[in-house]
This record gives structure tokens, sequence and C-alpha cells, in this order.
């Protein structure tokens, strides 16, 4: 499990880089570990960053996560039907957080299979929707702590990808953000199938 010291750097695009190849594991009331190693991810600077919902110093109920210390999930609700997964970055008072867009299935694809009900495994958790609903994550995680092994945490795997293997771009579906929008703080894996094709 990785411990706090990953989290709290004030680098946050280091930090979601190096997110890639780390395993995401939700584990079920029985035990039952349900995963997946990261393949994309992105990254929001905080109050300097239109694409940020702490943009201005925005600071309400739904983004105080956002403030504490790194090593939290930050987990909200988007167009009435999506949850989407977030680690929150750096010390208390710097609302920076890494998305995780999308992971490749490690354990428990049968569960996932059940609460996905999808054609082609590509589309189990090829997408921050997508691998809230495989992994069982909603709102109740907002909050968790990435650290106690508890409810959900993310480990190391041995999987380093190297600078030629990861490809970065600019953040998708945030328009609104203007310049912003353009910066390369989308980071994946080149080649895996999970990526969004966008």
């Amino acid at each position: 499990m990785l411990k706090r010291g990953f989290y709290t750097r004030t680098d946050t695009l280091r930090v979601a880089r190096e997110l890639l190849g780390k395993r995401l594991v939700v584990p079920t009331p029985d035990g039952t570990r349900v995963s997946g190693l990261v393949v994309e991810v992105e990254a929001y600077l905080g109050e300097e960053d239109k694409g940020a919902h702490s943009y201005g110093g925005r600071r309400t109920r739904r983004t105080e996560t956002m403030y504490g210390v790194g090593g939290r999930a930050y987990v909200f609700f988007v167009y009435g039907m999506h949850h989407q997964f977030n680690v929150v970055t750096g010390p208390a008072e710097l609302p920076h957080v890494a998305l995780v867009r999308a992971v490749e299935p490690s354990e428990g694809i049968e569960l996932m299979r059940g609460r996905r009900s999808v054609s082609k495994d590509r589309e189990l958790t090829s997408g921050p929707g997508k691998l809230c609903r495989a992994l069982g994550i909603d709102l109740t995680f907002d909050g968790a702590d990435l650290t106690t092994g508890e409810r959900v945490w993310l480990e190391e795997t041995g999987v380093n990808f190297g600078p030629d293997e990861i490809a970065s771009g600019p953040r998708i579906g945030i328009d609104y953000a203007a310049e912003d929008a353009l910066k390369p703080w989308r980071f994946w894996v080149k080649g895996n199938e999970y990526v969004n094709k966008k």
C-alpha cells in the first residue's frame, strides 16, 4: 500500500504520472479484492487551474475534501449518473487532485461484469464513471483515507512505465476551462486498450 508521503508531494503532475502502473483496490465487505491497474489519469492543480473544482478558491461542502492532506479519496457525482474517483495530493490547504480515468481490471473481474453488464471487457473500466461502477465506488468513499487499507487504497505492482511508454495530452471534457483545457495534464499508458480513445 502506498504511504502518505507518496501523496503529499507538491508536484501533482509527477504524482499523477507515477500513479500509472499502481493498483487501485476496493475490497468487498467479505474481503474479496476488486482491483485494476491504473492506466490513465488527469491532474487538477487547484485554485489556479480553471479546470479544477477549487478554481479561484472555491470552497464548498463538495470541495472540502480537496483541501485536506494528500492521501484521501475525493469522489464526486456528475451528470446525475456517474461517480468519479480522485486522489488528493499535496499538503493540507493545497487543493490538488489526480482523477483516475481508467484502470485495467486485474482482480474481481466477474464482480465487475455483474456490476457493469457490458458485452466487451474493454468497456468495464475504460472511463472514470465506468471504473467507479465496476469497482463499487460511490459518494460514501469521499474522504476515505487511502493509507489505512480499509475501504480503498493504491499499491505497488512492480510495474514502472518509462517516459517512452507514457503519453500526455489535454484533459477531457473541460472545454469551460479556456486555455487551461489545452494543458497536457492527462497521462496514459500508450497502447493500453482501456484508455479513452479521445
